[in-house]
């Protein structure tokens, strides 16, 4: 009868414990939970070049949206084929609104490689976020860089993290094709589209150095995003830019795209949802 008491109060121990230690362990999931759904004091400006250029493509472009009473941070990140990371610059503590540009050692052109270069980027996206404490972001692409966006954010981006707003330039995303037929490339990005976030506010900029479109780029390819982003994202706008430096190479220099950066892309996200 002893022995039976003994083995019955273990028995009754162990069970408390068991159930302690999992009310703790539930707290803890809660308490990170509720953390990654708070928005981050930080949120970045991560910008993407496309193909043929890397880290300093935007140098111009972020010396031309800075002001002299508001110089941002900027951080660069080089994505190398060995998927290590080079960091230059760096990002102040006080600065909330800082320029990050990710580049990648390999920035060959065709759909394969944007792919690894979405993959990449969404390694330097999670040492970043880490790194810096945030769990928001505004991001802007130029050409390929637009895909690489739209890719990581259906087949990469997490649940605990968000994307507030979105521009590409000048972004191809049915390639070179100048007729309505969909590549292989743009049915994927539309097979996916459901996982693009229905926050999202999305913009859309086109260059027309001709009718047809920016002398690489074809407006029926830049007006292609409207099937994956139409009626799924928050907001979809396309914008259209004309005249001098409307060429696909000098859009993220034209003084128009610089002023709808500066109108829709430079405010806080998180401040826009209040």
């Amino acid at each position: 009868m002893k022995f039976k008491k003994i083995m019955f109060g273990w028995l009754v121990l162990v069970g408390f414990v068991a159930m302690a230690g999992f009310g703790i362990s539930q707290q803890n999931a809660n308490v990170k939970l509720m953390r990654a759904k708070v928005p981050s004091a930080i949120d970045p400006i991560i910008l993407v070049p496309g193909s043929s250029a890397d880290e300093n493509r935007f140098d111009s472009l972020i010396q031309s949206l800075d002001s002299k009473n508001e110089t941002h941070s900027l951080l660069k990140v080089r994505v190398n084929k060995d998927d290590s990371l080079h960091y230059s610059g760096r990002i102040r503590q006080s600065d909330k609104r800082p320029y990050i540009v990710v580049g990648f050692q390999n920035n060959q052109d065709g759909y394969e490689n944007i792919k690894k270069q979405a993959k990449w980027f969404s390694i330097a996206y999670t040492a970043l976020s880490k790194r810096y404490h945030f769990n928001q972001f505004s991001g802007i692409g130029h050409s390929n860089g637009g895909l690489v966006l739209t890719i990581f954010l259906e087949k990469y981006m997490t649940s605990t993290n968000s994307i507030d707003k979105l521009m590409t330039i000048g972004t191809p995303f049915n390639l070179e094709n100048t007729s309505s037929e969909k590549t292989t490339m743009l049915k994927d990005l539309i097979a996916d589209r459901k996982k693009i976030p229905k926050t999202l506010k999305m913009y859309s900029v086109a260059g027309t150095q001709s009718y047809a479109g920016d002398g690489i780029v074809p407006f029926a390819s830049v007006d292609s995003g409207k099937y994956i982003y139409q009626n799924q994202a928050n907001l979809y706008t396309e914008m259209i830019v004309t005249g001098t430096d409307s060429a696909h190479s000098d859009l993220p220099e034209n003084k128009q795209t610089i002023s709808l950066i500066r109108r829709f892309m430079l405010k806080p996200g998180n401040l826009n949802n209040r």
